[in-house]
């Protein structure tokens, strides 16, 4: 299937899943905080809906991991803005934990033994658009208050899916879409599972912490990538990679460690 479908599906099936999850628990939604909160939810589910597109067209002109390098820029934008728009004091431990993180995404992206190939300054400028529409995320789920995280997270998913509808449609009119069973399965299990629930957690936890620990917490994301490919998908890992993974599990599990 093509990237925005799979990015669609994703915003689609996640919403349906936090909303079964809701009929399941026998919660209804809260009308004041969620009018109170509008606003910044649906620009935090715009955000997320244009970090995916502008991602994918940077997959498209550029190589997956100068693409990924790009996008991995996010965590350090936040935790660089920190002081300024939430007052939190950036401290040389979290600094040097963030540089550490970086240099391992850059290890494990394996730009370096793959080359970059043309480096295509458009690909780069999407790669960091979509940079930035992550650190909208961040900073606008930082800002909304008093809402239910499964009411938060249902917002955003559908906020997100209409914001990919109109890009899909632009680049799908007139195509005839091939579709088996088994990537109907995949779809339902990357909706469900690793949309709706996985959201569900980070969003939730995003106003229980620190900006800035969640901007090195996520940097864990290409490590499970990198060790779940090699296990799973048999696919090979450089010395690099394994030494890019060390550094940023090393780096964020040094982070959240008071002294």
């Amino acid at each position: 299937l093509p990237s925005e479908i799979v990015v669609l599906c994703r915003g689609v099936i996640g919403t349906l899943t936090i909303l079964l999850v809701l009929f399941i628990q026998k919660k209804s939604f809260h009308p004041d905080t969620i009018r109170a909160n509008l606003p910044i939810l649906l620009l935090s589910g715009a955000c997320l809906g244009l970090n995916w597109v502008f991602l994918f067209a940077a997959y498209r002109v550029t190589t997956v991991a100068v693409a990924s390098l790009c996008n991995y820029m996010a965590p350090i934008i936040v935790i660089a803005l920190s002081p300024l728009v939430f007052k939190e004091r950036l401290t040389k431990k979290k600094l040097c934990c963030i540089l550490t993180a970086f240099i391992g995404i850059i290890l494990v992206s394996g730009v370096f033994q793959n080359g970059s190939g043309d480096l295509d300054l458009g690909g780069v400028g999407l790669g960091l658009t979509a940079a930035l529409c992550f650190v909208g995320i961040v900073l606008c789920n930082k800002k909304s208050a008093g809402i239910d995280p499964l009411e938060k997270t249902a917002i955003q998913l559908a906020a997100s899916a209409a914001v990919v509808l109109p890009y899909v449609l632009y680049n799908q009119w007139g195509d005839t879409l091939s579709v088996d069973t088994r990537s109907v399965l995949l779809i339902l299990v990357l909706g469900f599972v690793h949309t709706g629930f996985a959201y569900i957690l980070y969003f939730g936890s995003m106003a229980k912490i620190p900006v800035q620990s969640v901007a090195i917490l996520g940097y864990l994301e290409p490590v499970v990538s990198v060790l779940t490919s090699a296990l799973i998908l048999q696919e090979p890992i450089t010395a690099g990679g394994i030494l890019g993974a060390v550094l940023i599990l090393g780096a964020a599990v040094y982070s959240e460690i008071d002294h």
